[in-house]
């Protein structure tokens, strides 16, 4: 894992200079995605990093380990507190306030489209790359949010399994309690990655490392792929000439 942490740390110094920016802004959930990135982003621009903290009607512990990472990786950061913006868009769009058990993916879907455009604002300001957070697992699936979480510049993690991105998080001197914790993209609540997919991380590591898994499994992800496959592409043009 060494070499990969050092391969995809030199990738992400490459592909910011490449497009002329000057550093790399990541948003920090709490999770282990984010904390991959991030350490991977310090060690490409050791100066020129930035993490962002985005609580939108989170669970508090998901703030406190983004900081706990933020600190341990001598990353600095900004938190911007969205629960204000958000519940504009929820009385202007609905007329009535936020439940926060919805589980309606049209409202809690502006969360991290909220997020992407915090992230593009410091992007902007700085010079720097959106560097996104998407891993393989949830690449194959579409386990993201068109133009919310997955709206960046690159994505230093897309085709690594989610069992390939622990081994990195470890290399990499994550804190242990954000490598143990259970993958949410925190959009509700209660919420777990693995229930809303319907399959584990596990049975998508094979299917992604062996093109096999669990009949009932496959099918899930064989049908997810399908029905998302419109997030991995850039929106279709027809022909004129």
């Amino acid at each position: 894992m060494k070499d990969l942490a050092e391969k995809l740390s030199q990738w992400v110094k490459d592909e910011v200079e490449k497009a002329g920016a000057q550093g790399a802004v990541v948003g920090l959930s709490g999770g282990i995605d984010s904390s991959c990135v991030a350490a991977l982003c310090k060690r490409a621009f050791p100066d020129n990093v930035l993490g962002v903290i985005m609580p939108c009607y989170s669970n508090p512990e998901d703030a406190a380990d983004a900081k706990l990472l933020a600190k341990t990786l001598s990353v600095p950061y900004e938190e911007i507190e969205l629960d204000e913006p958000f519940d504009w868009f929820i009385q202007r769009l609905t007329g009535q306030d936020y439940d926060i058990h919805s589980c309606d993916l049209s409202i809690v879907n502006i969360k991290p489209r909220l997020r992407m455009t915090t992230l593009y604002y410091y992007s902007n300001r700085h010079n720097y790359l959106v560097v996104g957070t998407t891993n393989k697992a949830e690449m194959v699936v579409g386990h993201y949010t068109k133009y919310g979480d997955g709206g960046a510049d690159i994505l230093p993690l897309a085709n690594l399994a989610k069992s390939e991105v622990r081994a990195l998080a470890k290399e990499l001197g994550i804190p242990q309690r954000i490598i143990d914790k259970a993958p949410s993209a925190g959009l509700w609540f209660g919420h777990c990655d693995e229930k809303e997919m319907g399959i584990s991380y596990e049975a998508l590591d094979q299917y992604i490392l062996t093109g096999d898994t669990l009949a009932e499994a496959k099918r899930t992800i064989q049908a997810l792929e399908k029905k998302r496959e419109h997030k991995r592409f850039m929106p279709p043009t027809p022909p004129v000439r």
